[in-house]
């Protein structure tokens, strides 16, 4: 027996049937609502990115000290995100190559080595920041040695990359579920939580800055939007679907990949602003000290109920695990398009997971650790956003899809914003004195 007879009798996957679905809609034969459907995947495992273990510390602190007058920081550098997210999509699905596969093919090889150098370096930093939130959380909820929280969260991060061997398709529904965990989490925590609603209105769409303290947290928060790795994988996700034939179908792929960004993204949105809304209604008033995870575990307790401090933390254990292997996927992703080979998934996990069974084996503090993380992924932004926005604003290589003007205008502006808040962070974190910033 053949493959061919082999394959038509067995049952379909699930990655079969999504991509047999796909091409339906792309060649006219399903219609409604639900087509969307089966282009969902690439921006939700994305959208992990922007609510993983660094954004609960950010908006926890930004919630407890000043309420909800930053929360339109939080909607403007979702909107940030959605942009350079869909540039990212468009890349991969006009040109077939992810953005590691365009710079090993387009740049020289001094420039290529330098940022597969800083792109593993960055990588490295999402898995410590990531792999370390999910450890806090399972630690505080079982009360384990931190060390044995790495070791479930590195055992149960495995067990679900095992799942992209089966397809594209299990390991999307799989990080899909756990994104589906701390939105709820919230939801929960949102109807626990006493909040006052037209404040909330009113400081999401009205920006203001209370102090020079405020600024700093919002440097915080744009200046972490947008993750190195998430540039990156968004490129490679697309391509794993059918490929488009015709021009038509690549203009279809485009408009359902630009939908799927802005609704995936606009839902990470409303959970970060969900947890600076938990923070604020819960520490505002009374607790403004609260910074670090672990204190807002412990004061969550006593002010809301033990069920509202266990919500947060299963959210918690859901965004690091997700994340973390959202992360490995990323620098494998980062790794083949550079140079060109595959890792084994057990080496590409193990060289994620030293650093941080290092940091708590020497005992830093686990918070410091996430907050230097950040200051690493800050240093190493510039150059895939850099060479994402030339690569989406030549001809040669996106032809008729190349940026317009007005949307490269608009991009070159915003990555400037975004840089300049991560050298502004990076600046205070060393102590560097800024005008008009506290040191």
């Amino acid at each position: 027996m053949d493959d061919r007879v082999r394959k038509a009798a067995r049952p379909a996957t699930r990655t079969e049937r999504t991509t047999l679905a796909v091409r339906e809609v792309l060649d006219g034969r399903r219609r409604g609502a639900l087509m969307l459907l089966p282009f969902a995947g690439p921006a939700v495992v994305v959208s992990v990115a922007y609510m993983d273990p660094g954004n609960f510390a950010t908006n926890i602190q930004a919630g407890a000290r000043y309420g909800y007058a930053l929360l339109w920081v939080v909607l403007l550098a979702n909107l940030v995100a959605m942009l350079f997210q869909a540039l990212s999509a468009k890349l991969g699905i006009v040109t077939g190559r992810n953005l590691a596969e365009l710079c090993r093919e387009r740049f020289p090889k001094p420039v290529l080595l330098i940022m597969w150098g800083v792109s593993e370096i960055a990588a490295m930093a999402t898995g410590l920041a990531e792999f370390l939130g999910g450890a806090i959380g399972l630690s505080l909820l079982f009360h384990m040695p931190l060390l044995a929280g790495m070791a479930v969260t590195a055992v149960v991060t495995y067990g679900l990359l095992l799942f992209e061997s089966a397809g594209f398709r299990p390991l999307e529904l799989a990080i899909g579920a756990l994104v589906g965990i701390i939105g709820l989490s919230y939801l929960a925590e949102l109807f626990i939580t006493p909040i006052a609603w037209p404040s909330v209105l009113a400081h999401t769409f009205s920006p203001q800055l209370p102090d020079a303290n405020a600024l700093t947290i919002a440097v915080g928060i744009v200046g972490a939007t947008v993750m190195p790795h998430a540039l990156f994988l968004h490129s490679g996700l697309t391509q794993r679907r059918a490929p488009a034939r015709t021009e038509r179908e690549r203009e279809k792929l485009l408009k359902f990949s630009n939908i799927e960004v802005v609704i995936a993204l606009a839902i990470a949105g409303l959970i970060n602003m969900a947890m600076v809304i938990m923070a604020a209604g819960a520490f505002h008033h009374g607790h403004p000290e609260v910074a670090e995870i672990e204190t807002a575990y412990h004061t969550l307790a006593p002010l809301l109920g033990i069920g509202a401090a266990g919500i947060f933390l299963l959210s918690l254990i859901a965004s690091g695990i997700s994340s973390s292997v959202v992360g490995t996927m990323a620098g494998q992703m980062i790794m083949q398009g550079f140079v060109g080979f595959r890792i084994p998934l057990w080496l590409r996990r193990a060289v994620t997971m030293v650093p941080s069974f290092v940091v708590v084996a020497l005992g830093v503090n686990a918070t410091q650790a996430l907050v230097l993380s950040q200051v690493v992924l800050s240093l190493a932004l510039p150059l895939p956003m850099a060479a994402l926005l030339w690569f989406t604003c030549r001809e040669d290589v996106m032809g008729i899809y190349r940026n317009r003007a007005f949307i490269a205008v608009i991009a070159t502006l915003a990555a400037f914003v975004v840089l300049l808040f991560n050298v502004v962070l990076i600046l205070q974190t060393f102590g560097v004195a800024i005008p008009g910033l506290p040191a």
